[in-house]
């Protein structure tokens, strides 16, 4: 065979070969091709369609439960535990404004009974609405009001609430429980001072302008929605008064 015939049965063996080889790759080695579905180079699978919808939705989803949650909770601590209250009128001045909104404290009571010198909210079923007031003196105790002298059991009660009010009428030679019929207690409508078991004796702040137990008589116990524990608006007269003052 001469030299001729040697070239060309060279170039037919390379051009069968190069038919399966890759540009860059060893000539006569085959690279097979990646079949739809296999791991890719770097051997992770593709992510699915739709995959990141999904993590979206379920994310939504645990929102609205949580938020759902915490408006149940919120319910049941409103009603069971807590109450608002606005106090409408003067009768608590100069302690409390009308306007002003509170929160009532609505479990307290049903731990303990109430004691003197708390703010309580109570049922007044005949005038449809609530009252809110101050308790003065409780069941078995009595009581005795001489023009701005409280007295129970016998003895003066101290009335840091009122202190400043009463120097400041006191100094102008007045007094701040105006002398009528109705301001002191025994009256002409309750001559009895003392406090039957399960009431509760209660007196306004705003001595001549209250309507409290000198007229209304006694409070039941079982009327009581629960004890004031703070004003929380208007927010420049937030205050905490579970103590009473």
């Amino acid at each position: 065979m001469d030299q001729s015939d040697k070239r060309n049965e060279l170039e037919q063996t390379e051009t069968a070969f190069g038919d399966s080889s890759v540009p860059g790759s060893p000539s006569g080695q085959n690279v097979p091709e990646a079949s739809p579905g296999e791991p890719g180079s770097n051997g992770a699978s593709p992510p699915a369609p739709g995959a990141g919808k999904s993590k979206a939705g379920k994310e939504a989803v645990e929102w609205v439960k949580a938020l759902a949650i915490a408006g149940v909770l919120v319910v049941l601590i409103r009603w069971l535990l807590f109450n608002p209250f606005i106090v409408d009128g003067e009768s608590m001045q100069p302690n409390f404004w009308n306007g002003e909104r509170i929160i009532v404290n609505k479990a307290l009571y049903d731990i303990r009974k109430p004691k003197p010198g708390e703010v309580i909210v109570f049922h007044v079923p005949d005038e449809h609405r609530d009252y809110i007031k101050r308790v003065i003196a409780v069941g078995g105790d009595t009581v005795k009001v001489q023009g701005d002298d409280i007295y129970v059991n016998g003895t003066k009660i101290k009335e840091p609430y009122l202190e400043s009010t009463y120097e400041e009428m006191h100094a102008s030679g007045q007094l701040y429980n105006e002398e009528k019929w109705s301001s002191d207690f025994p009256n002409e409508t309750f001559p009895d001072g003392k406090v039957p078991d399960g009431m509760l004796y209660v007196m306004g702040d705003n001595r001549p302008n209250s309507k409290d137990s000198r007229m209304i008589g006694y409070v039941p116990i079982d009327r009581v929605v629960g004890r004031a524990e703070l004003v929380f608006w208007p927010l420049d007269k937030i205050k905490y008064i579970g103590k009473g003052y």
